[in-house]
This record gives structure tokens, sequence and C-alpha cells, in this order.
């Protein structure tokens, strides 16, 4: 075997092998830790927040990592998250109390419109391969959204109106639904924006045409964060025009989780391995 590598660095130069060398070495001992980039909740719920310490199968940690939490905020300095501050005081745990758990996730409870923006998990660890280091993940931002108002309005009974506040961003969305289609005539508001408010109101109208299932869904991007569904069933002739007795209305509240990219990180940790295999067949058969 040391015949073979010293036909390698001869072939390859020393700075070739010695590039290869550490970038194998890196793999072996990468400690990384990951944070979803996105996490989405009802207002006055609560919420876990991913944080995963990793380690290469042949390094060990020899002290119990130091855990930070962050909210990072752009007016004032950052809050302490974990331990808790007093902002954070009794509506922070973690989720994984054995200190040595790579687990580094924790639980916010009764999550409310402040509770918006971006959090940051950081880690101190200490293993054999190397001295205390610390890490930290790529920032994970929690955006909220209140209870989804979907019910008939005006005197007539003929117009649907869905309503939900939301975390300000340009990347949620409502939509509306008749039996699965979307409806040709719906009146949309982008959002009511107050400054003095933590979040923005979103609003679209339609008109009750026929019977059948009427659904509000709101959106980040592509990905359906909750729904409310109204049925709705025309009075039937000499029966007095109730709405709340031909029509009722259910709310399907969520929390959605924008999951990190798990098989690309191992396939790039397993590439520079995949190499120096594969150089090492490909000169074992030059000599056979």
């Amino acid at each position: 075997m040391l015949k073979i590598i010293l036909s390698v660095v001869a072939e390859w130069g020393w700075t070739q092998w010695m590039f290869l060398h550490l970038l194998v070495a890196g793999t072996c001992s990468l400690v990384t830790v990951h944070q979803p980039p996105v996490l989405t909740t009802a207002l006055g719920h609560d919420v876990v927040m991913p944080c995963q310490l990793n380690l290469s199968h042949d390094d060990k940690m020899v002290t119990p990592p130091v855990l930070y939490w962050v909210y990072l905020s752009e007016d004032t300095e950052n809050a302490r998250v974990w331990t808790p501050s007093e902002k954070y005081k009794e509506r922070v745990h973690l989720l994984d109390n054995d200190l040595y758990s790579s687990n580094k996730s924790i639980s916010l409870k009764n999550v409310q419109w402040a509770d918006s923006g971006k959090y940051l998990c950081k880690v101190s660890v200490a293993t054999k391969r190397d001295e205390r280091f610390r890490r930290k993940g790529n920032e994970t931002l929690l955006m909220v959204y209140d209870t989804m108002m979907f019910n008939l309005i005006g005197h007539n009974a003929s117009l649907l109106s869905c309503e939900v506040n939301v975390t300000r961003d340009p990347g949620f969305v409502l939509s509306l639904l008749h039996d699965g289609h979307k409806p040709q005539s719906v009146d949309s508001a982008a959002g009511d924006y107050v400054t003095a408010l933590p979040y923005v109101t979103l609003t679209q109208n339609i008109s009750v045409w026929g019977e059948g299932k009427y659904e509000c869904q709101l959106h980040l991007n592509e990905d359906l964060i909750t729904k409310s569904t109204f049925h709705y069933r025309p009075p039937v002739a000499g029966e007095p025009r109730d709405a709340e007795k031909n029509a009722s209305s259910v709310s399907e509240p969520g929390a959605v989780v924008f999951p990190e990219p798990w098989l690309l990180y191992v396939a790039l940790l397993l590439v520079p391995s995949t190499v120096l295999l594969g150089l090492v067949t490909a000169l074992l058969m030059r000599r056979s």
C-alpha cells in the first residue's frame, strides 16, 4: 500500500497530493451545525426550532458541547434565546437534555408576533481530533400567521371573504378555490400595511354563485401553510335565507418546516473519498 501511495505522489506531484490529503482529512473531521432556513407557526402555538450538530463517524466529543441560541435583531442587540434571557424565560426548553446529545433543538412556547425574525444556533465543542472551536448554523427565519377568517359577508350573503394576519413577507399569498378550481372573479388585497403593527392583513373575496366547497389557502411561496374550508348549500324555496344554516366553515391550521437538503450534504461528503478510492483502484489495475 505504501508503494502505491508513493507512486501516486510521484505521478501527481506533491502539490496535488497535499490538496487531496487535506480535502479528505477535512471531510473526516467535518463538524457542522444544521438549521432549516424557514419555519412557520400559528400565533399562540408552540414551535420546534431544529438544530443538529453533526460530527464525522471517526471523531468524538471529549466535553459536553456548549449551546447558544440567539435572536438576530437589526434595531437592538441580539437577544439570548438559550440560555433564556428575560424575554424568553419559561418559554424555551431543550428537546433533548442529554449533555452529549447532538440534537440541540429547542421548543419555543406561545409564539407571539414579536418572535418573528431570524434565529441562529451556535455550538462550542471540543473533539478528539481538534481542540475546542465554535460552529454556527445558517439561520432560521421564523414566520407567524394568525387564525384565518373565512365567512359570508353582506346582507344578501352573496360574498365570501377570507382574511388572515401574517408576518410581513411578500412570499405570503392567499388563494381561493371552488370545488377544487380557481374562480374567475376574485377581489384581492395585497395587504393592509400599518407601520405600527408587526403584521400585515391579507384579504380575498369571492362571489358565492353555486353550491359546493369553497376553500381559502395561505401559501408561503409554493408551500401550503394553512387553509379554511367553507361548505355552502343554497336555501331551498320556502326556507328562510339564513346563511348560518346553509353553510359551515372549518379551519385547518398547521406548521410547515422547510427541510435542509440532507442528501446533498451526504453526496458532498462522499465525493473526496470516492475520488481517492477511484484513484487507488485505477493504479492497482494498471499494475496488474
